[in-house]
C-alpha cells in the first residue's frame, strides 16, 4: 500500500507532457502543479504543444492555458511516440507541414529542436532550423564564452550562438539562457557590446526565452535600499539645534545642507551661519582640498595651481618638469621615436632612487616632490629591502633594476586611489585625501616620466579618461557606457536612462532628487523625450565638471619632459599606448627588422623561413604553440613586454644555415650531414642586442619543434616575474 503511494506521487510531481520530474526554470520553465487536479507541467512543454492554446485569462489554469485543455493535449499526445526517446507523450512538432518529426521538449532540446518563444511559438527540427551567419569574425583572439568565460569552439551550432553586432562575443545556448532568464526584458543585452534591441531579436529567433519581467536582482526586497539613504547629520564644531546633530527639518534654519562635493558631511544652515535660502556648501576637507574654491566647475586658473604647488614647496610654476623640453617638431613619427626624442640623451648625471621592497610608488612619489629633482637625468635605481628574496640579485642595480621599478611603478599607479574601474579601462576617481597631498600632479608626473625613460605602456586608461585628457576623438559625446560600472551614480543613471515609462521616469527621479541637485539637473521631468537630455547631462557631471581639478592635475603631471604636449599632437598613435592595446602576432611582426643574406641561393631558403617566422607568430597568438608571444619577446630580449619607447637596439632577425656549424663533408654524404643538421638545429638569441638567430629548416612542423623547444627551456631557466 506505501509503495503504490509512493509511486502515484511520483507521477505528479512528473511533468504531465514530458513526464521529466525536472525543475529548471531558466530551461524547462517553471514546473507548475496544481494540487486539486493532481496535475504539473512545465511552461515551455506548454508554449511549444501544438495542440494546446491559450485561451483563459492570465489568472486561469496555468497562465491561461485551461485546465480542460491541456488534458485534452496529454490525451492527443498518448499516441505520439518521441522520435528520440521513442516514449508516448510527443507533443512538440516541426513547424514545416511536410516534416512528420514529433519529440517531447526536453528530448527535442537536446537534439537541436529549437522553439521560439514569440508569435505562435513555432518549432523546428534540426533540418529545419534558423541559422545564423558567420560574416565579421576576427579570430585572432583566443575565444571564450562571453558569460561563463569558459573555452568556447568559434563554429556556430545550436549550442553555440553570436551576437549580431559585435564580432568577438560567443555564448554557449544554456548560459544566455540563463542569462535572460536572470536579466528579464529590461537587463537583458550582449555583455560585450551592450547591444539591447537587435541581440534580444536575434536571441528570440534563435530559440531564447527572454521573461518579460525586471531581473532577478531588482526583484530583491529593498536590494538598493542603502542608495536611497542620504547623510542627514550635522558635523558643525558646534551644533545649535536642541533636538540633536541628526535633526533634519524639511526646510528653514535647521535643514541638513550636505557638502555639494563629496556628499558625506552636513550641516544646519544656523550652524555654519549659512542664509536661509542657501542651498550650496561645502565642508572643511574639500575646502582645503580646493584651495578655498567650494565649486569644482570653474575651471582651475594659474592662482590656484600656484598656491597647490606651493603648499608642497617642491617647484614652481616654471618649474623644469613641466618645461624642461622644447616642442618636437610635427612630423609623421611614431610614438616610440617621440618617446625616446624626450628621454635622457647619454646623460652622464643620474638621479638616485631607493626602493624598498617592492613600494615603486611611494619612492616615486618621494622621488618628484623633492625640490632639485631633474626628470632628464638617468634614473639609477637601487632596492634597499635585504629581505626581498623574491627580487633576482640580477635586478638590485642597473638598467635591469630600472625596468623592474618602472614596471612595478606603472602596476601600482592603476591600483592606487587615483583611478577607479575594471582593471584595463580605469577613470578618474574623486578622493578628497589625493586631493589634499596633489596626488593627481604626482602621478601624471611618474607616467611621464615612465613613458621617456622606457617604462612599459600604460594601458589601463579608459577611451572615456583619453578622450576627456587629449581630446581625441575630437568633440564625441560621452555615454552611459563610459561611466565607471557599479557605482552609486552610475546605478542610478542607469535606472533614468533604462525608465520604460513617464510614471517610472518620474519615480526614479525623485527617488534620485539629492543626487540630481548636487549635479544641477534636478528639473521637472514631463515626458521620456526629456530623458536622453537627462542622462547627457548627470554623465557630463559625473566624468567631466566634477573632475575638473583632477583631469587639470593630471595633465600638468603629464607636461614632464612635454610628454603631454606631444600626445596631443598624434593623439591617434599613441592611443594604443595608453589605453588597451594586447601583444598580437602582427605588431611583434612589425617590431622585427629582417636582415637577408646576399647570396641567392641562401635568399630563397631565408624567404621561407620568414614566412614560418610570421606562421610561428600567428599560431603563438591564438593558443596553438605551446610558448606565447611573450615567451619569444623574453626569449629575444629579455624583456617581458614591449616598452612604450620600443626597444633599442632594434630588434632584428638573421638566420643560422646547417652548414655554417662546422665542417662540410662531400658528395652524398654531404646531402646526409645536411638533413642531421637540419633536424638539429636551434634558434639563439643575444638580449644585448636584441638579435634572434631563426634556423633554416626544410619544413614548419621542424621549424616550429626547434623554436617551442628552445624557447621553452630558456623561459623556464629564467626567474619568474613578478
Amino acid at each position: 500500500m506505501k509503495k503504490e503511494r509512493r509511486t502515484r506521487v511520483a507521477d505528479e510531481d512528473c511533468c504531465a507532457l514530458c513526464r521529466l520530474s525536472e525543475d529548471d526554470p531558466a530551461v524547462l520553465g517553471e514546473k507548475i502543479t496544481l494540487k486539486e487536479h493532481k496535475l504539473s507541467v512545465h511552461y515551455f512543454c506548454l508554449l511549444t504543444s501544438c495542440g494546446v492554446y491559450q485561451r483563459g485569462e492570465e489568472d486561469e489554469g496555468v497562465f491561461g492555458f485551461l485546465v480542460e485543455d491541456i488534458k485534452q493535449e496529454i490525451r492527443r499526445t498518448a499516441r505520439l511516440a518521441c522520435g528520440i526517446c521513442k516514449k508516448k507523450g510527443a507533443c512538440v512538432g516541426c513547424n514545416v507541414q511536410s516534416c512528420r518529426r514529433k519529440v517531447h521538449f526536453p528530448c527535442g532540446r537536446r537534439r537541436g529542436f529549437l522553439s521560439q518563444f514569440e508569435g505562435r511559438f513555432p518549432s523546428y527540427c534540426p533540418e529545419h532550423s534558423p541559422t545564423q551567419s558567420v560574416g565579421g569574425l576576427d579570430l585572432s583572439l583566443p575565444q571564450s564564452c562571453s558569460v561563463c568565460l569558459d573555452a568556447i569552439d568559434p563554429v556556430l551550432s545550436f549550442s553555440v550562438l553570436k551576437c549580431p553586432s559585435c564580432h568577438n562575443s560567443w555564448f554557449h545556448r544554456d548560459c544566455v539562457q540563463r542569462q535572460a532568464h536572470s536579466s528579464g526584458l529590461f537587463f537583458f543585452r550582449c555583455t560585450l557590446c551592450s547591444n539591447k534591441q537587435s541581440f534580444q531579436q536575434e536571441m528570440l529567433r534563435m530559440g531564447i526565452f527572454i521573461p518579460e519581467r525586471d531581473a532577478s536582482w531588482e526583484l530583491e526586497a529593498n536590494a538598493y535600499s542603502e542608495l536611497l539613504e542620504v547623510y542627514e547629520r550635522c558635523d558643525a564644531l558646534v551644533c545649535l539645534s536642541s533636538d540633536g546633530r541628526s535633526h533634519s527639518a524639511k526646510t528653514g534654519w535647521f535643514e541638513v545642507i550636505r557638502c555639494r562635493l563629496c556628499g558625506s558631511r552636513g550641516t544646519h544652515r544656523k550652524c555654519s551661519a549659512l542664509k536661509l535660502d542657501s542651498r550650496v556648501w561645502a565642508c572643511s576637507d574639500c575646502t582645503t582640498a580646493t584651495d578655498g574654491r567650494a565649486s569644482l566647475i570653474v575651471s582651475p586658473q594659474g592662482g590656484q595651481r600656484r598656491s597647490l604647488l606651493s603648499k608642497r614647496n617642491t617647484y614652481t610654476i616654471h618649474s623644469s618638469i613641466s618645461y624642461k623640453r622644447p616642442y618636437l617638431p610635427i612630423g609623421p613619427g611614431s610614438p616610440e621615436g617621440v618617446l625616446q626624442a624626450l628621454g635622457p640623451q647619454q646623460c652622464p648625471l643620474s638621479v638616485q632612487v631607493e626602493v624598498a621592497g617592492d613600494q615603486a610608488l611611494s619612492a616615486g612619489v618621494e622621488l618628484v616632490r623633492r625640490h632639485d629633482f631633474d626628470p632628464s637625468l638617468t634614473l639609477s635605481v637601487c632596492f634597499t629591502d635585504d629581505q626581498l628574496t623574491t627580487l633576482p640579485s640580477s635586478l638590485r642595480d642597473g638598467d635591469a633594476a630600472r625596468q623592474y621599478f618602472l614596471k612595478l611603478l606603472v602596476q601600482q599607479i592603476q591600483d592606487c586611489v587615483v583611478f577607479e574601474g575594471p582593471d584595463g579601462s580605469k577613470n578618474l576617481a574623486l578622493d578628497s585625501q589625493a586631493l589634499r597631498e596633489d596626488l593627481y600632479f604626482d602621478v601624471g608626473c611618474l607616467l611621464a616620466l615612465s613613458l621617456a625613460h622606457g617604462g612599459p605602456p600604460i594601458r589601463f586608461f579608459s577611451g572615456a579618461l583619453y578622450q576627456c585628457l587629449f581630446n581625441h576623438p575630437a568633440n564625441r559625446p560621452l555615454a552611459l557606457s563610459h561611466m565607471t560600472p557599479d557605482t552609486a551614480a552610475t546605478l542610478r543613471v542607469t535606472r533614468i536612462a533604462e525608465a520604460e515609462s513617464t510614471d517610472e521616469l518620474v519615480s526614479v527621479v525623485a527617488a534620485s532628487r539629492e543626487f540630481l541637485e548636487v549635479a544641477g539637473c534636478n528639473r521637472p521631468i514631463s515626458s521620456l523625450e526629456e530623458r536622453e537630455a537627462l542622462v547627457e547631462d548627470l554623465v557630463g557631471f559625473t566624468l567631466i565638471t566634477r573632475m575638473q581639478l583632477p583631469l587639470q592635475r593630471l595633465r600638468e603631471g603629464l607636461q614632464t619632459l612635454g610628454v603631454f604636449e606631444q600626445v596631443q599632437l598624434l593623439p591617434s598613435a599613441f592611443l594604443g599606448v595608453f589605453c588597451d592595446s594586447l601583444l598580437s602576432a602582427r605588431l611583434l611582426s612589425q617590431v622585427f627588422r629582417v636582415l637577408f643574406s646576399q647570396q641567392e641561393v641562401r635568399l630563397s631558403r631565408e624567404t621561407t623561413v620568414s614566412s614560418f617566422w610570421r606562421r610561428l607568430l600567428l599560431d603563438c597568438g591564438v593558443g596553438r604553440s605551446s610558448i606565447s608571444l611573450q615567451d619569444l619577446l623574453r626569449f629575444v630580449t629579455g624583456a617581458e613586454e614591449l616598452p612604450a619607447a620600443g626597444l633599442l637596439p632594434h630588434p632584428s632577425i638573421s638566420f643560422l644555415h646547417p652548414m655554417e656549424r662546422g665542417g662540410g663533408g662531400g658528395g652524398g654524404e654531404r646531402g646526409r650531414v645536411k638533413r642531421r643538421r637540419d633536424e638539429g638545429l636551434f634558434p639563439q638569441s643575444e638580449p644585448g642586442t636584441n638579435l634572434l638567430l631563426l634556423p633554416v629548416s626544410s619544413s614548419y612542423q621542424a621549424f616550429k619543434s626547434s623554436m617551442e623547444q628552445a624557447v621553452s627551456h630558456h623561459v623556464h631557466l629564467l626567474p619568474p616575474a613578478s
